[in-house]
C-alpha cells in the first residue's frame, strides 16, 4: 500500500525523504548536510532545498530513493520507556523493543514515561497526523489505577473537568471500572491528545494516578500483545483506524 502523493509541487528536501518513509525529517536533515543525498545527479547540503517528488531525481548513498511501502506497526509500550528515538539523558526508549535492522518508524502521538499499552509507529507522516488530530483522529481509551474510590459526586465532578494554570481539561467519558477496599480503576476516553491530559486532569482533584494504559485507540484494540511485543497491523486493523 503506497500512501505517498506524487505531485509537482515543490517541498523541501528533508521534508520530501520524510514523506517517503526514507527517515524523519531530523534524520533526513542530518544526511542531507552530511553530502549523503543527491537531486538530479547533484550533491544537495541544504535541508530546505526544494524539489518535486516524483518529479525530481532523488538519491542518497544507497542509490535511487523510492518511496517505501506503507507500513504501522503496535508496541505493547512497557512502564519506563520514553517515546523518542534517542534520549541525551541515555534514558531507555521506546525503539529498545524493536529490532536495530526495522527500517524507519516513527512514533504516531506519545506515551510518558510511566504510561503503558498501546502505541503505534507508522512511516507515513500525513497518515500519523490524521491519526493524532482532535478533529479527524479516533477516541483513545485509557484504563487508569487512581488512589482513591470515586463516589458518585466525585465521578461527576471529573466528567465536569476543572480549570488549571494551563486551561480547561476534560475528557470525552469517564466511568469506573472497578474498586478494592483503597483502589479504583477508571475508563478514560480521549478525543484530544494533550500533554499528560489525563494525570493532570486528576491532579486538579487531588487523585493519584497509580497505572495508565491505553488499552485502544478507536476500534483497534490492545489485546492480548504482551507487554514490550510489537506486530504489524493488518488491512482490517487500518480499516478500523482509518473508518474513525
Amino acid at each position: 500500500m503506497n500512501r505517498v502523493s506524487n505531485s509537482g509541487k515543490r517541498h523541501g528536501l528533508a521534508r520530501v525523504l520524510s514523506k517517503m518513509g526514507l527517515a524523519s525529517r531530523t534524520e533526513a536533515s542530518r544526511l542531507i548536510l552530511a553530502g549523503a543525498v543527491r537531486v538530479n545527479g547533484k550533491t544537495i547540503r541544504e535541508p530546505e532545498y526544494p524539489v518535486r517528488m516524483g518529479q525530481d531525481r532523488i538519491e542518497t548513498g544507497e542509490g535511487g530513493a523510492e518511496p517505501r511501502p506503507f507500513m504501522a506497526i503496535m508496541l505493547n509500550k512497557p512502564r519506563g520507556l520514553v517515546t523518542t528515538r534517542s534520549d541525551e539523558r541515555q534514558r531507555a526508549t521506546v525503539y529498545d523493543c524493536l529490532p536495530a535492522d526495522m527500517p524507519w518508524l516513527s512514533p504516531v502521538g506519545r506515551l510518558d514515561k510511566a504510561s503503558e499499552g498501546l502505541l503505534l509507529f507508522c512511516n507515513d507522516p500525513a497518515w500519523a497526523a490524521g491519526i493524532t488530530s482532535p478533529e479527524t483522529g479516533p477516541d483513545k481509551t485509557y484504563h487508569v489505577q487512581i488512589d482513591c474510590i470515586p463516589d458518585d459526586a466525585l465521578l461527576r465532578r471529573l466528567r465536569s473537568g476543572v480549570l488549571t494554570d494551563t486551561g480547561f481539561l476534560s475528557a470525552k467519558r469517564i466511568a469506573l471500572l472497578r474498586h478494592g477496599e483503597k483502589h479504583a480503576w477508571l475508563e478514560v476516553v480521549l478525543d484530544e491528545g494533550r500533554n499528560r491530559q489525563i494525570r493532570r486532569l486528576l491532579e486538579g482533584f487531588d487523585i493519584g494516578v497509580l497505572r495508565l494504559i491505553r488499552t485502544a485507540i478507536g476500534g483497534l484494540p490492545l489485546g492480548d500483545l504482551p507487554k514490550g511485543q510489537w506486530r504489524q497491523l493488518a488491512e482490517n486493523e487500518l480499516a478500523l483506524l482509518n473508518h474513525a
